[in-house]
């Protein structure tokens, strides 16, 4: 057995080798059960997937019958390959017509599906993909979309432009996805999302939304955007079992020390920091170069193709640390994550959420520093109040070190 195939047989044994009930199978059901091609069946294995999740187990065969579908689950337990696999099942790759849409929040999360999907895909020859951004040459998407896409993944502004462009027997696709549904309903993005689903004119279209936490507008629209949909809710409890999480009470201007100790004494595959703001976010990675640390910064007012080089070079592990906005919230699925320090305690408990589970993905044990000053005490009690978690002091450092 070469190196390299090796390494890839070793990643899959220890990515299976999972026991957290959050993505343990409930009815010992396999992917052949779901009557599945072939061609997506070697795609599963070779990506290291044995069984289902939950959220696959329960969403894949309802969404292979037509139904709309309304599912929450927690971050890293399967959602996207929950969706991708019955989308690929479905297609029909003979058509030369865009026949899935997949709308997601940001830029990373659309390559990042992108590449999910076509790695699932790689023994399905004639299945074409594409992902479309912002911060790209619009004209070279409009040239791609002429070349038979089957299914698009992309952001909403990029796709609005896309549709008022008038592409001929390209918007009525028969399955429209929202990935991180609630992201997508929201003030920032509800404006856009509406105006793409009102443009696309199938008359029988499918409707998929999927995200850990749903918005109360849900519930006005669904009636308006889906048809009697099937609701999946996995998230009575919504702490992730995988991820040990901590505060430690600090003032201000000893978080920097504090990072320090934890970065120097912590067996560390790769962590991410969260700051609330861009200058802090670049600041604090200054500052954790200056201690000797291999560290690199993602935020939404970088250039797309910096952002691109980045996100690619982490999750390749060509460094250790990243410090992030909560650009980096959402969906983003980097395996050798398995430490989250939320250098400033975020303001909700869907922020907390998402931070947190960039953690302890399908079934990995991971952990969450959470450094908390005196005005983010309130904040601390709300969140844990509303996610049903309480929240240990950091223990003694001789037991961080055996946590790991």
């Amino acid at each position: 057995m070469n190196i390299k195939r090796k390494e890839n047989f070793e990643k899959n044994l220890e990515f299976m080798n999972y026991n957290s009930k959050d993505i343990k199978s409930c009815r010992n059901t396999s992917f052949e059960n779901f009557n599945l091609k072939k061609e997506i069946l070697w795609g599963i294995f070779e990506m290291g997937y044995k069984y289902p999740s939950p959220i696959q187990e329960k969403s894949i065969p309802i969404i292979l019958t037509g139904k709309d579908i309304i599912a929450r689950a927690k971050n890293g337990t399967g959602k996207t390959a929950a969706f991708l696999i019955p989308i690929l099942q479905k297609s029909r790759y003979d058509v030369i017509k865009l026949q899935s849409l997949i709308l997601v929040p940001t830029r990373e999360l659309a390559l990042q599906v992108c590449q999910i999907c076509k790695s699932l895909s790689k023994y399905l020859i004639s299945i074409k993909i594409m992902a479309t951004t912002g911060g790209t040459q619009l004209k070279e998407d409009i040239i791609r979309m002429y070349q038979s896409i089957h299914i698009l993944i992309g952001t909403p502004g990029r796709v609005l432009d896309l549709i008022t462009t008038k592409i001929p027997k390209y918007w009525d696709c028969e399955m429209l996805i929202l990935d991180e549904a609630d992201k997508l309903l929201s003030h920032e993005f509800f404006y856009v999302t509406e105006n793409i689903i009102n443009l696309l004119s199938a008359k029988k279209r499918q409707t998929l939304l999927f995200s850990a936490t749903f918005p109360m507008i849900i519930k006005d629209l669904k009636e308006k955007i889906m048809k009697d949909p099937y609701e999946i809710n996995l998230m009575e409890e919504l702490n992730l079992l995988t991820v040990s999480q901590y505060y430690a009470f600090v003032c201000e201007t000893k978080k920097v020390q504090c990072i320090n100790s934890l970065l120097k004494l912590l067996k560390i595959n790769q962590c991410i920091l969260f700051c609330n703001s861009v200058s802090r976010v670049e600041l604090l990675a200054k500052k954790i170069l200056q201690m000797g640390y291999s560290c690199f910064y993602i935020h939404a007012r970088m250039s797309q193709n910096d952002r691109n080089k980045v996100f690619n070079d982490f999750r390749l592990g060509k460094y250790r640390n990243l410090v992030s906005s909560d650009l980096f919230t959402r969906g983003i699925d980097v395996p050798a994550i398995n430490l989250i320090i939320n250098f400033d305690f975020p303001k909700s408990a869907e922020t907390y959420l998402h931070r947190v589970g960039r953690s302890g993905r399908f079934g990995k044990y991971g952990m969450a520093m959470n450094l908390v000053t005196y005005e983010d005490k309130n904040n601390l009690l709300k969140i844990e109040n509303e996610l049903g978690l309480e929240l240990k002091p950091i223990p003694n450092l001789q037991e961080i070190k055996n946590v790991f």
